[in-house]
């Protein structure tokens, strides 16, 4: 690929698209953000709130530390953090500054203030809208699609933003009908790192920097201490172990922020942190870095692209994918290496469902980044899965699109039943 190939610019700018940092669990925080902007909007702490959200964002909130509450979880957690102490402008970094002062009137705000949630279905499968009352005042905002995308925005009558929900759902953001493996490989190729350096930089930092804390302290299950006890020189169970400890820290409570990929905290942990665990263990340039986490970082892209933001498939998935990727970049395997390592991967384990954001993400992250490894190693002993063995279709295009019609369209009920098992609680 030349860089001076339209699909170049799109690479890059996808790359800056979805490569942004966030604090907590994305979808409480969307919740947040949605809090702080309809606060903003009334001009004063409300002191009644009315949480409106689909399923998906129910699953995922239920039962997740909202980072910068002292330790609390749920749809009212994150609209309290939001109202009390939130930054609109900062959007998934909206809670990141919150003062201990702050987390004490969070909890004071949750036991005076009135916080109702409803569960909604409009159509979306990611939708927020938050209501807030102070005397005769109110203020709405909604958020559909994504996790910034607000869509209205109303004072009392007066609507101060409109946009039709129904149009295309890109959000402004570039096509990603343009990624393709073999162009992944041949843009990691031609990228000039200086391009992409800020990015990776920051993703390098802040999620390292939370596998680190996973590792160093007690947070949920502690999947990645367990993962690494007894196999601490084993760089297979390294990988596998710094990713889940990010995790472990990430889905409870720890305040540190992640550089998220397609709107998911656990999906950016888990398709960069094996590949910079292995560079660095194999003493592998910076540039030979970034040019694998550009193929990890696109290709978990590529994958979600067909299957939406929040679906029953678990994101971890393409995101074990994308680092198997990443790592058969840096194996220097080539287009064919990276096409395999991604076919084998997702044969083995598409079957993962999502029943929300909580501690056993990071459990459902060592399983996905195994399976990429698996995949790769199956390609080095020369061995493969070939089109016809279930979801294997020929070429990996091909496999990549059933698997994101399953996804999107096969689990539809499967994602409606498990909200409704989650919700009988």
């Amino acid at each position: 690929m030349e860089r001076t190939d339209s699909r170049y610019a799109a690479y890059i700018q996808i790359l800056k698209e979805e490569l942004v940092p966030a604090m907590g669990c994305t979808e409480p925080i969307a919740i947040a953000y949605a809090a702080a902007k309809a606060t903003e909007v009334l001009g004063t702490r409300p002191d009644r709130l009315v949480a409106e959200v689909s399923g998906n964002i129910i699953k995922n909130v239920k039962s997740v530390v909202v980072p910068h509450t002292g330790g609390l979880r749920g749809i009212q957690a994150a609209a309290a953090a939001g109202a009390v102490a939130g930054d609109a402008s900062a959007e998934l970094e909206v809670i990141s500054n919150v003062t201990p002062d702050q987390i004490k009137e969070i909890g004071k705000y949750l036991e005076e203030a009135e916080i109702t949630v409803k569960h909604v279905d409009n159509g979306h499968i990611f939708d927020i809208a938050v209501r807030a009352f102070r005397g005769e005042d109110s203020a709405y905002v909604r958020i559909v699609d994504h996790h910034t995308n607000i869509v209205t925005i109303r004072l009392n009558d007066s609507i101060i933003l409109s946009k039709d929900v129904n149009e295309p759902k890109s959000g402004g953001k570039t096509d990603r009908s343009c990624l393709t493996i073999e162009g992944i490989v041949e843009f990691a190729d031609a990228v000039d790192v200086e391009e992409v350096r800020e990015i990776l930089d920051r993703q390098i930092r802040y999620n390292m920097a939370i596998a680190e804390e996973g590792l160093a302290g007690d947070y949920g299950a502690n999947i990645g201490s367990t993962i690494m006890l007894g196999h601490e020189y084993d760089l297979k169970y390294v990988m596998r172990g710094y990713a889940a400890a990010a995790s472990d820290a990430r889905m409870n409570g720890c305040e540190l922020p992640v550089v998220i990929n397609s709107g998911s905290g656990n999906q950016g942990i888990t398709n960069s942190v094996p590949v910079i665990v292995y560079a660095r263990a194999k003493n592998k340039s910076t540039e030979d870095l970034f040019k694998a986490l550009c193929v990890s970082n696109l290709v978990t892209i590529h994958l979600k692209t067909g299957i939406g933001t929040l679906s029953a498939y678990c994101g971890a998935v393409s995101a074990g994918c994308g680092a198997g990727a990443g790592l058969a970049y840096l194996q220097e395997k080539g287009v064919d290496g990276v096409a395999h390592t991604v076919v084998n991967a997702l044969a083995v384990n598409s079957g993962i469902v999502c029943d929300g954001a909580k501690a056993s993400c990071a459990a459902k992250i060592a399983v996905s980044v195994e399976a990429g490894l698996m995949g790769l190693s199956m390609y080095n002993k020369g061995n493969q899965f070939f089109g016809g063995d279930g979801l294997v279709k020929n070429g990996v295009e091909s496999t990549i699109d059933a698997v994101g019609k399953l996804a999107r369209f096969g689990m539809k009920e499967t994602d409606e039943e498990i909200i409704r098992l989650m919700l009988e609680d």
